[in-house]
C-alpha cells in the first residue's frame, strides 16, 4: 500500500510556527513514528507552499497510490483548483487539519475542499495524520 502525505503553504514551519497551536514538533520529526507504525505500508511525504505542485503531485500518484493525507493548509478555505483536482482522481483522498478548524476563526470554519475528501479529521494534533493513514488502510482491506 502507498499514500502520500501532503502538506501545504506555512505546513514547513511546524515546530516553529504558532507551537500553542500546532505544537512544538516538526512534521520531519513525527514522520518516522508514522511509518513505525504503518510499518506495511510505504508512506510518502511532500510539502509545498505553492498550490500549482500540491495539484501536481496530487496528479502525478492520485492514479496509482492508494490513497492521499492532504493537509491543504490555507488554500483548504481558498482552493477551488484543489477540489476539482481532488475529484478527478482515482484514489480516495483525506482532508486533515491539526488543529480544530471549527474553533478558530470565522474564516476557518468553511473548507472548499471537504466536499470532494471522502472525509474530514481535525483538532488531535499530528495524530490527525495518524487517523487519516488508519482511516486508508482500514478501507483498502473493504475492497
Amino acid at each position: 500500500m502507498k499514500i502520500l502525505i501532503l502538506n501545504g503553504p506555512n505546513l514547513n514551519l511546524l515546530g516553529v510556527r504558532e507551537p500553542g497551536i500546532y505544537g512544538s514538533s516538526s512534521f520531519e520529526q513525527y514522520l518516522p513514528t508514522l511509518r513505525e507504525r504503518f510499518s506495511s505500508v510505504e508512506i510518502e511525504y511532500f510539502q509545498s507552499n505553492i498550490e500549482g505542485v500540491m495539484i501536481d503531485k496530487m496528479q502525478e500518484v492520485g492514479f496509482s497510490y492508494d490513497g492521499i493525507v492532504l493537509n491543504a493548509g490555507a488554500y483548504t478555505h481558498t482552493s477551488v483548483a484543489l477540489h476539482d483536482c481532488i475529484r478527478s482522481l482515482r484514489c480516495p483522498v483525506i482532508e486533515v487539519h491539526i488543529s480544530n478548524v471549527h474553533t478558530r476563526e470565522e474564516f476557518r470554519h468553511h473548507s472548499m475542499i471537504s466536499a470532494a475528501c471522502r472525509g474530514v479529521i481535525c483538532g488531535f494534533g499530528l495524530d490527525s495524520y495518524r487517523l487519516a493513514v488508519s482511516a486508508l488502510v482500514e478501507e483498502s482491506r473493504k475492497d
